[in-house]
C-alpha cells in the first residue's frame, strides 16, 4: 500500500443516506477516496464502511474530525497495516484465444482463483485476497488482454490479540 493512503474504518448507523452524506464530505472537502466498501456490520443497526483515503491533499486527522462531525458515525478506527487483515476481490475478462486458455486457467490456479465462465473468445476469473496479490495477478492478465475488470475496494478488520491470556486459578476453599 502507498505511504500516502490510510485505511479508515467507520462504523455509521445504518440508515439511508448515510453513505451518501459520507461521500459527500469527502468529495466538499477535496479529499481523495481510493477504495470504498460498505456493508452491514456485527449488527443489522449498523454498517461498516472501510475506506482506503489518500491523505496526501489533507492531514488524516482533519478526514476524522469532519467525519465524527456526522450524526450516524460510530466510531471511526484507523487500521494499521501490519496490525489488521485486508481483502479484495477481483473479477475479469481476459481474452483467451482456444490456444492461449490453457494459460489463462494456469496462471488462475496458481493465484488460487475460480473459472467463473468460459467463452469461445474469452474467459472469466475471479480472485480474492490481499490488494497486492490482486495487483500482481492484474498485471499478469493484462498481457493476455483485459476484456473488462471488476474490483471491490478493500475491506479490512484488526487482526485478533493471539496472546496467551493467564488462565484464573481458584483458591482452594
Amino acid at each position: 500500500m502507498n505511504n500516502t493512503h490510510h485505511i479508515l474504518s467507520v462504523l455509521v448507523q445504518n440508515r439511508p443516506g448515510v453513505l451518501a452524506r459520507v461521500a459527500s464530505l469527502f468529495a466538499r472537502r477535496g479529499y481523495n477516496i481510493f477504495s470504498l466498501a460498505v456493508a452491514p456490520a456485527e449488527s443489522d443497526a449498523q454498517s461498516r464502511i472501510t475506506i482506503v483515503v489518500d491523505v496526501e491533499s489533507s492531514p488524516l486527522e482533519q478526514i476524522v474530525k469532519q467525519l465524527f462531525k456526522l450524526v450516524d458515525v460510530v466510531k471511526i478506527s484507523e487500521l494499521d497495516p501490519t496490525e489488521s487483515v485486508e481483502r479484495e476481490l477481483l473479477l475479469a475478462t481476459v481474452r483467451a484465444a482456444p490456444e492461449d486458455r490453457s494459460q489463462v486457467i494456469e496462471l488462475t490456479s496458481i493465484f488460487e482463483g475460480k473459472i467463473l465462465a468460459v467463452g469461445t473468445t474469452a474467459i472469466t476469473v475471479s480472485l480474492d485476497g490481499h490488494p497486492s496479490k490482486l495487483d500482481d495477478f492484474e498485471a499478469l492478465l493484462d498481457g493476455y488482454g483485459l476484456v473488462e475488470l471488476q474490483r471491490t475496494g478493500r475491506v479490512a478488520l484488526s487482526k485478533l490479540d493471539r496472546t496467551a491470556q493467564p488462565r484464573a486459578t481458584r483458591k482452594a476453599s
